[in-house]
């Protein structure tokens, strides 16, 4: 019986004009072509391009359980390179396991030198907790790192209850996991530079006075300076109104008391 049988890659992924993507390969003299298709996006809609010429990538991959994981790491640099992506703009940073993954991954994107970083790692599942946590773990950490970071995380890392699941999610049955990281990282990172050409875009065309935010603050700030100024024009009022008073009364007063000896005087001379 002959060795496995040469497979060419014919055509690599591309996107077509109706909407979908294809990818062609030879196997032994039979030409195989995969297609997905998508509807058509509207011209509105803004999605990623698997175009990844004049990006530069890193790759974060844990050597724990590397019989999987470097698997998942040819599939990833295959999906790279297929998008365009040259092994020069293409680093690759090997840490102790999958726990380690998050801190290389947020040291490599701090540094906005890459378009895109992808993790990979495999869990597997044991007698103890330990999975569990170290999973969550892993999972929070490179969530945080993209959110923090603003630079694209593709999540490449296996959770696996056996061993049998991760080699059919490292090229066997359910495919390379590691190669749909890559395609996410080359897509998201071609999202991310359309969204900030929009965003800068919108920015112009809505001018400085529409891009400036309203101070809350300052608002209630106004508001009981208002306040404030109401109340020293009514104190104001009453004690103005309380002089005026006090005048009336003294006036009153001195009145009375000259009516008061002129009578006085009056009534002496009679005697």
């Amino acid at each position: 019986m002959s060795g496995a049988p040469e497979i060419k890659i014919t055509k690599e992924i591309s996107d077509a004009p109706y909407g979908a993507r294809r990818f062609e390969v030879e196997v032994g003299g039979l030409r195989i072509g995969f297609l997905t298709y998508a509807k058509k996006p509207d011209s509105r809609d803004l999605e990623g391009r698997l175009d990844a010429r004049g990006k530069r990538f890193a790759i974060v991959v844990s050597r724990f359980n590397s019989f999987i994981t470097e698997r998942l790491l040819e599939g990833a640099l295959q999906a790279l390179r297929q998008c365009g992506a040259t092994s020069e703009r293409i680093n690759v940073v090997r840490v102790p396991g999958a726990f380690e993954i998050p801190t290389a991954a947020r040291q490599l994107a701090e540094t906005r030198q890459y378009d895109a970083v992808v993790c990979i790692g495999c869990l597997l599942r044991g007698d103890t907790l330990h999975y569990e946590v170290i999973a969550n773990e892993v999972t929070r950490g490179v969530g945080q790192s993209a959110q923090e970071t603003g630079v694209p995380h593709a999540f490449g890392v296996l959770t696996c209850d056996t061993l049998e699941q991760a080699i059919d999610r490292a090229g066997l049955k359910a495919g390379n996991k590691g190669f749909e990281a890559g395609l996410a990282a080359v897509e998201m990172a071609s999202l991310r530079k359309s969204l900030t050409r929009r965003s800068k875009r919108l920015g112009r065309t809505a001018g400085p006075s529409a891009t400036r935010p309203s101070d809350p603050q300052k608002m209630r700030v106004g508001r009981t300076h208002g306040r404030s100024g109401r109340d020293d024009k009514a104190m104001e009022g009453a004690e103005s109104a309380r002089d005026d008073k006090s005048q009336v009364e003294s006036s009153s007063a001195g009145n009375d008391e000259a009516v008061g000896a002129g009578s006085s005087r009056t009534t002496d001379g009679d005697r």
